[in-house]
């Protein structure tokens, strides 16, 4: 009986083995990537699912061909760069957990994500973790965190909103404006922008609208705007809920001008609105088109051939959010932690969005454009 009981212990320790070695958890491998050899392990987090999925396709594509084109000319130091996609379903809980995650699995540095409030979210812990992060996100909450890891491959709502408010209020002459936006991350750091840059200009909204993130019947705002009459209507709210309120605006008769920032500019607010809805949405933005110059030029063509859709600004940022990385990765002769965050922070890059050169706050462009859409597409203003 001793003898069988000791050979059965036996052969579950050595299936206890065998599963453990065969069954590590996913994205873990047997080198790590901060060692000389082996692959580089970077984490991509974003919305893959949900109504912000849109968001995470687009950062995924351009951060792929980034990092495609980098492999395809022998990696960096002759090792290939290795990219994990997680899926955060614009969740802050599930973004914390993927923080954790992709620390405890080795990757040395994350792309994402697009959503502001998970970004926010997951930014104690990859401070603590050491593993910097260079985001999509344009909250000023994000420069508020205060992490010397966390970086952003755009402007922040306040030189989005900035802009816009100078093309309407100062060029334009408007100042019947109304407020629309949501009380998420993103939301509420562009609806505190865009107040900001209407008050300095001494003008007070007529009517300032608040909903929630997950809403999809408006009529009760925009019922209180339509009452006010305003020439021009600030959306601060992602792609779909945009288009939502703009369509269901048109619906009930208004025909005020809309005007916002990045979102505003993508082809799934111009679906989600209708284009005739949308016609003549005031956009500010850094990537007007594919058309600016022989860099988007060459970047659409690539994008195109590789994903066989029209390039837009989401995969734009992520694309030149990847090149910075990749670049201080190689002339830091793969960092990592604090070394790689000032690797970062040294590089100097002409991107598709324009010159970067990122400051203490981990803001690296200052500037955007205003364009308009016309017949569905978004276009550099005359």
């Amino acid at each position: 009986m001793l003898r069988r009981r000791a050979a059965a212990i036996s052969v579950l320790a050595v299936l206890s083995a065998a599963f453990a070695t065969g069954c590590s958890a996913p994205g873990a491998d047997q080198e790590s990537s901060g060692d000389n050899s082996g692959p580089i392990k970077i984490a991509l987090v974003d919305a893959q699912s949900g109504q912000l999925s849109s968001l995470g396709a687009w950062e995924l594509k351009g951060a792929r061909l980034a990092i495609d084109e980098w492999n395809a000319a022998g990696g960096i130091d002759g090792r290939q760069i290795q990219l994990g996609v997680f899926d955060d379903q614009g969740d802050p809980t599930v973004g914390t957990n993927l923080a954790r995650k992709i620390d405890s699995e080795g990757y040395i540095a994350m792309i994402g994500t697009a959503e502001s409030a998970v970004t926010i979210a997951m930014a104690p812990i990859l401070k603590q973790a050491q593993i910097p992060n260079i985001t999509s996100g344009q909250s000023p909450g994000l420069v508020a965190v205060g992490s010397e890891f966390l970086f952003l491959n755009g402007p922040t709502s306040t030189t989005y909103d900035e802009t816009l408010a100078r093309h309407v209020v100062d060029d334009q002459g408007v100042r019947s404006i109304a407020m629309i936006s949501n009380n998420g991350g993103y939301g509420k750091g562009e609806h505190d922008a865009f107040l900001k840059a209407l008050r300095s200009r001494g003008v007070t909204p007529v009517a300032d609208q608040v909903v929630t993130t997950d809403q999809k019947d408006f009529s009760a705002a925009l019922t209180g705007i339509r009452q006010k009459n305003p020439k021009v209507i600030f959306l601060g709210a992602e792609e779909v809920e945009s288009g939502l309120i703009v369509k269901q605006a048109r619906d009930l008769g208004i025909t005020a001008t809309f005007v916002g920032a990045a979102p505003q500019g993508t082809p799934v607010f111009i679906d989600t609105a209708g284009a005739r809805n949308a016609e003549g949405t005031i956009v500010s933005s850094p990537y007007l088109s594919n058309e600016i110059n022989d860099a988007s030029k060459k970047f659409a063509a690539a994008y195109r051939k590789k994903f066989n859709e029209e390039a837009e600004l989401h995969g734009a940022k992520a694309y030149d959010g990847t090149q910075i990385l990749l670049t201080a990765l190689k002339t830091s002769n793969v960092a990592t932690g604090k070394d790689l965050a000032e690797a970062i922070r040294a590089t100097r890059y002409q991107g598709l969005l324009g010159a970067f050169a990122f400051d203490k706050t981990g803001v690296g462009i200052f500037e955007t454009s205003i364009g308009t859409i016309q017949s569905g597409k978004l276009v550099a203003a005359s």
